[in-house]
């Protein structure tokens, strides 16, 4: 095992099934560049509170230079797996780099307060590149309803024909939702307020204001990662026992990734049935399908399937940081630890889904054949038309109601479509009900186009 961070107090050894056991090298290497940050300003503060001389802080900033070198190279970072966690095996870099003045670097510093400000930063991060993901997938559900806004569609309540729609109306509603997760993402992440100073638990004697100089200075130095940073904001701990056993923004970032999710497993599921041969609506484009290792004929939507099924992932990764917080006493617990495989999973999940979702739903082929059938052969999709037409004419609603209800009951026993009905049949359930009238009613764009209360395009 790598050099730790504590141990003096003991005078044995940790056992080895400890060591592996408590561990998170594994996943919390993936905080390597907001622990750099994090130490950069760090060793600036050290300077400016009089814990290292000029000089000291000199070879710190050459030290942090070659290390973020080392971290953004393109093989990419390559963490000591012996280390028990980042911010150890950060330190360790840099006792390679400047020897014995390493043993200055964690003065008035606790992991506490260090892992927060990692765990913060890379949220920030993540939360930001989400709402972009989220927006290129918005335009491509836009454009995608643009280059078909002439197609009817029907359109379903529990999953039963209910009124003819636009193709784009369907196709816009999921838009609409990304933009309500965009705006959820960005709320959470604004809420995230970086702090530095809580110590282990309760403070560090150092004044406030030497940290947000310091982040307003260190800022130039480290570029991207520090471009969530607000200079102007108070970085300083309001209350030093909440800020280092805090954890609320990492399940709200969670929930709203899981509602994220449960959106792309919606529109997931709506084209995995519209791509049925019963519905035969949609097909695939080859280079998002796949086959069967049996069955030749197969094409399946395996893409989608999996977005559907890691919803339950999602929903899992937000219950088990809740789970795990609900019992936990001020101030920081070990528990905490855990908080980082469910956020980083949750992150990766969205980000894949995210990525794949606009060329597969750019490259899908619309059946409008099929749509057209489907519309023309169901008749009962013009039922709430043929209501308004009797109020139109003088009827009350719940008569009107019950008079079509029983017309289409009649057409669906009977086997006779309701516009091939003479005004006689018509005439046994309402003297108002004319074929003239029934077959400029049963119309796909009059009937979308007459729910004025609606903006439409088209």
């Amino acid at each position: 095992m790598a050099k730790k961070l504590w141990g003096g107090r003991f005078k044995k050894k940790t056992d080895p099934l400890v060591e592996e056991f408590s561990k998170s090298i594994d996943y919390d290497n993936k905080l390597a560049k907001y622990d750099l940050v994090g130490t950069a300003v760090h060793t600036l503060i050290l300077k400016e509170a009089g814990f290292i001389t000029k000089q000291e802080f000199s070879k710190f900033k050459k030290a942090l230079e070659k290390i973020r070198k080392k971290i953004d190279s393109k093989d990419g970072f390559k963490f000591d797996p012996k280390c028990e966690d980042i911010h150890t095996n950060i330190q360790n870099m840099f006792e390679k780099e400047i020897g014995n003045l390493v043993l200055k670097l964690h003065t008035a510093r606790s992991r506490n307060d260090q892992v927060l400000f990692d765990l913060k930063s890379y949220c920030k991060t993540s939360l930001s590149h989400t709402v972009e993901l989220c927006g290129e997938l918005m335009d491509t559900l836009l454009r995608v309803s643009k280059n078909n806004k002439d197609i009817h569609f029907p359109g379903y309540t529990h999953l039963q024909h209910a009124q003819i729609v636009y193709l784009h109306d369907y196709l816009e509603a999921y838009a609409e939702m990304l933009k309500r997760d965009a705006v959820r993402l960005n709320n959470v992440e604004s809420s995230i307020k970086l702090s530095m100073g809580a110590g282990a638990l309760s403070g560090v004697p150092i004044n406030k204001d030497v940290y947000v100089k310091a982040i307003q200075k260190v800022m130039k130095f480290m570029g991207d990662y520090a471009e969530k940073w607000n200079a102007k904001d108070d970085v300083s701990p309001a209350i030093a026992l909440d800020t280092v056993s805090d954890r609320d923004f990492v399940i709200e970032a969670l929930s709203a990734l899981a509602i994220l999710g449960m959106h792309l497993s919606r529109i997931s599921e709506e084209l995995i049935i519209w791509s049925t041969k019963e519905f035969g609506f949609v097909e695939m484009d080859d280079a998002f399908a796949t086959g069967s290792s049996l069955m030749p004929q197969k094409k399946n939507p395996d893409v989608l399937e999996l977005i559907r099924g890691h919803a339950g992932t999602l929903y899992g990764n937000l219950m088990s940081v809740l789970t795990m917080m609900k019992g936990l006493p001020l101030s920081y617990n070990r528990d905490m630890q855990l908080d980082k495989p469910p956020l980083f999973s949750s992150f990766e999940i969205i980000t894949k889904e995210l990525k794949i979702l606009p060329g597969l739903i750019k490259t899908i082929k619309w059946n409008k054949g099929a749509i057209a059938v489907a519309i023309e052969k169901d008749e009962t999709l013009y039922a709430t038309d043929l209501v308004y037409h009797l109020i139109e004419k003088g009827v009350p609603f719940k008569k009107a109601h019950d008079i079509i209800g029983r017309l289409v009951k009649y057409s669906l026993d009977s086997g006779k479509r309701i516009k091939k009905m003479s005004d006689n049949d018509l005439g046994r359930f309402s003297d108002k009900l004319k074929q003239k009238d029934i077959i400029k009613i049963m119309n796909p764009s009059r009937s979308v186009k007459s729910r004025i209360s609606v903006k439409r395009k088209p």
